[in-house]
């Protein structure tokens, strides 16, 4: 028997399907497809965007100074992100399979595609990189998270929580033991993650 939240998430999911129609409606208004997971631009775009790139040099004298002295402190996030992203991926590989929990493919999560722009100066490559390097993690992280709480810990929280991941709605409502026990019992042939 289907609730109204299993239809209300079956909507979702063809929203989400729209969305993605729409999205390749607006790659080919931009004029670039992928071919074998490469980015192809037509020429008359590419040397649009060629002389819309500001120079690093410009780039940097037209800074705010506050930017450029906060850049340090922003770069050395570095250093924690990629050492919770090792620390992660040695805890999936460890626990996961002794769990029966599929594992979450990294490069899934981390994508490195905005050098290809050619509008982009060296320095905002660098930046693009480094953003595209620490939301890949931190989503790659987050998603490691999710699985071990739909195995351990599926029960939603009393509270509204902002920004669950995909795997929450299909928890057991808060209070509901009986729904809870239920989950449980269905991580003994090991744990199913749509999409996995």
């Amino acid at each position: 028997m289907t609730t109204p939240l299993d239809d209300l998430m079956e909507k979702l999911r063809g929203v989400q399907s729209e969305i993605e129609v729409e999205l390749a409606k607006r790659r080919e208004e931009l004029r670039f497809h992928l071919e074998n997971r490469r980015i192809v631009f037509e020429r008359e775009v590419l040397r649009i965007h060629r002389e819309l790139k500001t120079r690093a040099t410009r780039y940097l004298i037209d800074a705010n100074p506050l930017m450029i002295l906060s850049a340090p402190v922003i770069y050395s996030l570095i250093v924690p992100i990629a050492l919770a992203d090792l620390w992660v991926m040695a805890y999936q590989a460890i626990c996961f399979p002794a769990y029966g929990v599929p594992k979450v493919r990294r490069r899934d999560y981390l994508v490195f595609d905005r050098h290809h722009l050619a509008y982009l100066n060296i320095i905002e490559k660098i930046n693009c990189a480094y953003c595209s390097y620490a939301n890949g993690a931190f989503a790659f992280m987050r998603e490691v998270g999710a699985r071990t709480e739909v195995y351990w810990c599926p029960i939603k929280h009393a509270r509204r929580m902002l920004g669950p991941h995909p795997h929450y709605q299909g928890f057991a409502d808060f209070g509901d033991a009986e729904a809870f026990r239920g989950k449980l019992a269905q991580m003994k042939d090991g744990v199913k993650i749509e999409g996995a």
